[in-house]
């Protein structure tokens, strides 16, 4: 056999053997891609995906799209071929799997943490938008998880609310957490709470729950090995009773992302007039009771999906300006947004047409 024919054959059997290895080969890698945008606005599987009752609304024009991202699987073992194949794309991005998926989480943990998180993004979005529109919302503070074995389980439930701790009012989350450290581990603490089931019977009646219990928990030793401390095992978080309903009406989305967008839908229906003039605007970004708008992750997978969409604006949290500016999709602009008020003071300029006036995103941020 010639030589350069063994070499060849030599070559070709080396690159088919590099290319098995490729295939077969796990590397410690996740993929991320643009996901899917739904309109805030419209319909999605046929229904609404703002439904209000009780109040009245208004017809809208335009899009203000959530964004998402689409990720692999905490169960899915990339290949080499794969992680090489997802770097030269220019759409996709290829990052450590242990960003996606720290400590070793499963799938079936992520996907729980961001039905919390999405569920959260609704509460809170609901309450910027009806601040925004200076309509009252009434705040308390519940029960939100029992730790299993803690002191607490079966004597506190999720959705209790928690009225006082030992006599003293409760105002905010963090007030439980500071009165049940003042004991120590050991030490009996007293909840006044109304039971979650009672609290339920209130609200489907649109009334206020005012009978009140009292139970006593005794505290124990924390696991935290550089500050031991009395704990009860519970998390407390805030719910809100609202004058009227809003409901959410988007399944398979999880996470926090899409706070923003669903405040701006709900303040735009029950308003007059269209927010965004009939422009197609996207955006991302958490949101917290007060309208503070936050960072999110994945922000250039997000601008290509509202771009191949069709959006033209983007409303971009402060935080992931710099991030989102270093690679703009075409025809695409990055409007900055600190706050709810930012936002819509953004949309005002989009519709009159003043867009020099907008907030730019920039590399700087």
């Amino acid at each position: 056999m010639p030589r350069r024919t063994a070499t060849m054959l030599a070559s070709t059997l080396m690159l088919i053997a590099l290319l098995c290895a490729g295939v077969f080969i796990p590397v410690p890698y996740s993929e991320m891609s643009p996901g899917p945008t739904v309109n805030t606005l419209g319909e999605h599987d046929g229904e609404p995906v703002l439904q209000i009752s009780g109040r009245k609304t208004y017809a809208t024009s335009g899009h203000l799209n959530m964004t998402t991202v689409r990720v692999t699987s905490a169960d899915y073992k990339m290949n080499l071929v794969e992680a090489v194949y997802g770097w030269l794309a220019h759409d996709n991005k290829v990052v450590p799997h242990d960003t996606l998926y720290p400590d070793g989480k499963t799938e079936e943990q992520s996907t729980q943490e961001n039905a919390e998180e999405f569920s959260q993004s609704q509460e809170s979005a609901k309450v910027a938008a009806l601040k925004e529109l200076d309509i009252p919302v009434k705040a308390f503070v519940i029960v939100s998880t029992v730790a299993k074995d803690s002191p607490s389980e079966g004597v506190l439930h999720a959705g209790d609310v928690i009225k006082a701790v030992d006599g003293t009012v409760v105002k905010e989350p963090t007030d439980v957490a500071e009165l049940v450290t003042k004991h120590k581990p050991g030490e009996k603490v007293t909840f006044t709470i109304v039971p979650a089931k009672e609290q339920a019977a209130a609200e489907k009646e649109n009334k206020t729950a005012t009978e009140t219990e009292d139970v006593t928990i005794t505290t124990k030793e924390s696991d935290d090995e550089l500050e031991k401390r009395a704990i009860v095992g519970i998390t407390a978080g805030t719910d809100h009773t609202f004058p009227f309903t809003i409901d959410i009406k988007l399944a398979d989305v999880g996470g926090p992302s899409a706070g923003l967008m669903f405040s701006l839908g709900i303040y735009d229906k029950l308003t007059p007039g269209s927010l965004t003039g009939g422009t197609f605007v996207a955006g991302t970004g958490t949101i917290d009771d007060d309208g503070k708008v936050g960072p999110i992750g994945g922000i250039d997978m997000k601008t290509v999906g509202a771009r191949d969409k069709g959006a033209r604006y983007f409303l971009t949290p402060a935080e992931n300006c710099a991030s989102a500016a270093e690679d703009t999709p075409d025809g695409l602009t990055l409007v900055k947004v600190h706050t709810i008020e930012d936002a819509l003071g953004a949309l005002k300029d989009i519709r009159s047409g003043k867009t020099s006036d907008l907030p730019k995103c920039t590399t700087k941020g």
